[in-house]
């Protein structure tokens, strides 16, 4: 049923002593009344921002004829909706696929996120909300 592990090698000793080390300094942190002071008034500050957190209200395009709308059209319904957005976000797309082929995964993944949110730009200005 239960097997002891038997260390054969000088080597596995040292890897795990380093371990429980490693486990018993982490812990001794955490237990420290400084660090759990801090760690619960994180948890308290967080709590109070779920519980406080206000309704958000979903932004509209403005009423045509505004000095907004003019803006809006350009910036959204002209430039990220345009062949500017779409070349932009295929581009950013190709980049991301190019960096994951050549492992370079951490560099990719904004890269890709970066093109997705350029192509749906359009739908993502209305349903962002208010942020202010």
């Amino acid at each position: 049923m239960f097997q002891i592990k038997k260390f054969n090698t000088l080597k596995d000793i040292n890897i795990g002593l380093k371990l429980g080390v490693l486990q018993n300094n982490l812990l001794a942190k955490l237990e420290a009344p400084k660090n759990s002071r801090c760690i619960g008034l994180g948890l308290l500050a967080v709590g109070a921002l779920v519980l406080t957190a206000s309704q958000v209200s979903a932004f509209t395009a403005p009423a045509a004829g505004s000095f907004a709308y003019t803006v809006y059209d350009v910036a959204v319904a002209r430039i990220l909706q345009g062949a500017i957005g779409f070349v932009a976000g295929v581009g950013a797309m190709v980049m991301g696929a190019v960096l994951a082929i050549q492992q370079k995964v951490l560099a990719a993944i904004p890269a890709i996120l970066g093109g997705a949110i350029l192509l749906n730009a359009d739908t993502l200005v209305t349903t962002l909300g208010m942020t202010f």
